[in-house]
């Protein structure tokens, strides 16, 4: 009798233990859902308030026709307020879920390209002409390449993502002194960069190496970024860059996408980064035309080969 007494008090206390640590869980769980919501409000309201809020344009993204593989045209844009801008940067950022492996495809920005319905004109004129949905025509009859979807921010935008999912800077290797028209200046070797200068860094091309340096720097940054958020220490800025990356960042991409895409190359672990350029070396010849300037002409055929090689292997 004693022994049962005993027996039933052992269990009480289990559950009671049980329901302790089961009300732990859910407190922890409430806690942790609120944070991630006023984190996420703190961003969006942080771009409502600076004014950056972007609209969405008209876009027509191809069907996907690999179901684990996302092709997003990735555009940087300089607009210092104004209306018309050309694209500073043109990034085919392709995501296998599956592998978990990014693949980045950099357009050189003089490329001389035909633009439909206008006389060819360097690539990046295309958005200044007819927003994204021209650059994505031109690219896709220069090199016949699925865009499924695009993304599209201005420089002082991406200096203030920088800084809200990297605040304690983004570790690069700066190759040379520089400071000409980037608005910082930063010294050779490993350095700690925060939004301005990292974006400075991405924008430099006064040395030998002009065009093609600075889109090796843009690669070289956002691989960098890349690493320093998937840092766990920067976990709990996730929900923050989402509700500034819905002001910051133009999309047609929706907000459960984004958040999916996310959570599915955090889910991969640190993702594999894989580069192009394109023109490939050996592709391409200098000119000049009135209406253009100085221009890449380059060899299309090659470079849609390379293209294709890189994005299926």
């Amino acid at each position: 009798m004693k022994e049962t007494r005993h027996k039933h008090i052992r269990k009480k206390r289990k559950l009671r233990k049980g329901r302790v640590f089961f009300l732990l869980i859910v407190v922890v769980l409430i806690a942790a859902g609120a944070f991630a919501f006023t984190q996420y409000k703190a961003g969006l309201n942080l771009a409502k308030t600076s004014g950056d809020m972007q609209k969405i344009a008209k876009f027509n993204g191809d069907p996907q026709t690999k179901k684990n593989v996302e092709n997003i045209l990735l555009l940087g844009v300089d607009s210092r307020g104004e209306a018309n801008s050309r694209t500073d940067s043109m990034i085919l950022v392709s995501v296998n879920k599956d592998t978990n492996k990014i693949k980045m495809v950099s357009f050189m920005r003089d490329i001389y390209a035909s633009i439909p319905g206008y006389q060819s004109y360097k690539l990046n004129t295309a958005y200044y002409l007819g927003k994204v949905d021209l650059l994505k025509k031109t690219i896709q009859n220069m090199f016949d390449v699925e865009i499924n979807h695009y993304a599209l921010i201005d420089f002082k935008s991406f200096e203030k993502l920088v800084d809200i999912v990297a605040p304690n800077g983004v570790n690069v290797y700066v190759d040379h002194d520089m400071s000409e028209n980037i608005g910082v200046s930063l010294k050779k070797g490993e350095q700690t960069l925060n939004g301005k200068e990292l974006l400075g860094f991405s924008r430099f091309r006064h040395d030998n190496k002009g065009d093609f340096g600075r889109v090796d720097r843009q690669q070289k940054a956002l691989e960098a970024l890349k690493k320093e958020a998937m840092s766990p220490r920067n976990f709990k800025n996730y929900p923050k860059l989402l509700g500034a990356i819905q002001g910051y960042v133009q999309s047609d991409l929706t907000d459960q996408q984004e958040l999916a895409l996310m959570l599915s190359i955090i889910k991969g672990g640190n993702p594999d980064i894989t580069r192009l350029t394109i023109p490939v070396q050996h592709s391409y010849e200098y000119g000049y035309y009135p209406q253009a300037g100085s221009v890449l002409n380059i060899n299309i055929e090659q470079n849609q080969q390379a293209l294709d090689k890189f994005l299926d292997s």
